[in-house]
């Protein structure tokens, strides 16, 4: 087989890996913000939901342009990093994962924030009178009932930090091995003009994207038509 035209799988584990391991960190930060910001009644809560959407209006190139000044060593923050705590987020993995959390916080706290929103206001309040603590109440009462919203912003976000290029191509670059994911792959293939390699690179990407979408609507759909309360 010709070399040109095999696809190194290395890209691919890597963005699998990426996405994993910053859908389930996504899922420890994003539930109790967004259960905060369905619940909170600070007048300034709006301004924390706007910042944590603007990823979703922000081209990836500009968040990824300020992340990298952000992050490196030539900056404060990459300079203090780097310096005190001896961690350097430019052009390594943790690098990439901080920038993927940030990038895909909406994808997983608005779906959970939109089931929050969507359950009965009186479940929570019956729930304190019967002396169950917030913690209770969460676990217990509203997380269970919102499967559906959770499961939605976890697929979301995994699939985003797959498919994304702008931010981690601006914060990795393209390391083999330790941040060049399947996105920077098709681009560098697309560079050297070895269109045939891309396309195999696009078609994994294409199939795999097709089945998380499949996955998010037969959950939603499965939920709306046969859930019931626990």
């Amino acid at each position: 087989m010709n070399d040109h035209l095999t696809i190194d799988w290395q890209p691919l584990w890597l963005s699998l890996k990426l996405a994993s391991v910053t859908m389930l960190i996504l899922l420890v930060i994003g539930i109790p913000l967004a259960w905060w910001l369905a619940y909170s009644r600070r007048r300034w809560k709006f301004a924390v939901e706007a910042v944590i959407s603007l990823p979703m209006v922000l081209p990836p190139s500009v968040l990824g342009f300020y992340l990298l000044l952000a992050f490196s060593p030539g900056n404060n923050f990459g300079r203090f990093l780097d310096h005190y705590l001896d961690l350097r987020l430019v052009f390594t993995f943790p690098g990439l994962v901080l920038a993927s959390l940030i990038y895909s916080l909406p994808f997983m706290v608005n779906p959970v924030l939109a089931g929050f929103r969507a359950l009965p206001a009186d479940w929570k309040e019956a729930s304190h009178t019967l002396g169950k603590s917030e913690l209770v109440t969460l676990f217990r009462i509203l997380l269970p009932n919102i499967r559906a919203s959770l499961i939605t912003g976890a697929v979301l976000s995994f699939a985003h930090t797959i498919g994304e290029f702008g931010v981690v191509m601006m914060i990795g670059g393209s390391i083999p091995g330790q941040t060049k994911v399947a996105s920077v792959a098709i681009y560098d293939e697309v560079l050297s003009t070895n269109y045939p390699l891309a396309n195999r690179y696009a078609i994994v990407l294409l199939v795999l994207s097709f089945v998380i979408l499949l996955l998010v609507y037969g959950i939603n759909h499965y939920y709306n038509k046969y859930k019931t309360l626990p």
